[in-house]
């Protein structure tokens, strides 16, 4: 799997402790992390948790990202721009138990968490333990196991519906402000990693419209 790692310009001076925690724990499980930052608060590039969102998107929509980490101080904000694109289903995740259920009840491909509220001492401690119930026992396997039937069969009505709800993504970012998309591609490796792993001709192709 591999995952990438979103930080926003409020938080991004945890980029660093995050990518550790998350690297520590996955790389391990032979899964790889593309840190698309933001890397320290002075970046050029200055990512709002809603280009959080975009980059995420395009991220997880064009194949590049199977699975997206972000965040913002409360999580809340970041979620919301997540699940505002097709082909997205972000969690907020506050401790491992949160991580654990969403993995294996909602399934989703992106996770949203707070770094600032709630994050103290042993906060990178809480970290490392998120990352491991999220990425260490599979995902979509039910909990409890009595529920594993229905909670299977909600997933798939859930992506039914949002397939006739949603549009596709290149739609989508057409019609913002392409300015705000601009700058949530503008991170210092984002071609460099994009690229590199994208596997949708159409968003690669407007994504360098961009750049």
């Amino acid at each position: 799997m591999r995952i990438a790692l979103i930080n926003e310009n409020s938080q991004a001076a945890k980029n660093a402790l995050i990518l550790e925690a998350l690297r520590g724990v996955v790389e391990p499980m032979g899964h790889t992390v593309d840190d698309y930052g933001m890397y320290t608060a002075e970046d050029k590039a200055q990512l709002t948790y809603v280009q959080a969102g975009i980059l995420g998107a395009i991220l997880l929509n064009s194949g590049a990202a199977d699975y997206v980490v972000t965040g913002c101080g409360t999580g809340e904000g970041a979620m919301l721009a997540m699940n505002s694109f097709p082909g997205v289903i972000c969690g907020h995740v506050e401790d491992p138990v949160d991580a654990y259920t969403f993995a294996h009840v909602n399934d989703g491909n992106a996770v949203a968490l707070p770094f600032a509220k709630g994050f103290g001492w042993g906060g990178e401690l809480n970290l490392t333990y998120i990352f491991e119930k999220l990425f260490g026992f599979g995902h979509g396997q039910g909990y409890p196991k009595e529920r594993v039937v229905p909670e299977q069969r909600n997933k798939k009505i859930l992506d039914a519906v949002r397939a006739k709800t949603l549009r596709p993504l290149v739609d989508c970012l057409k019609d913002i402000d392409p300015e705000l998309v601009r700058g949530a591609v503008a991170g210092e490796h984002f071609a460099e990693l994009f690229f590199a792993s994208c596997k949708d001709e159409e968003i690669a192709a407007y994504v360098r419209t961009l750049l």
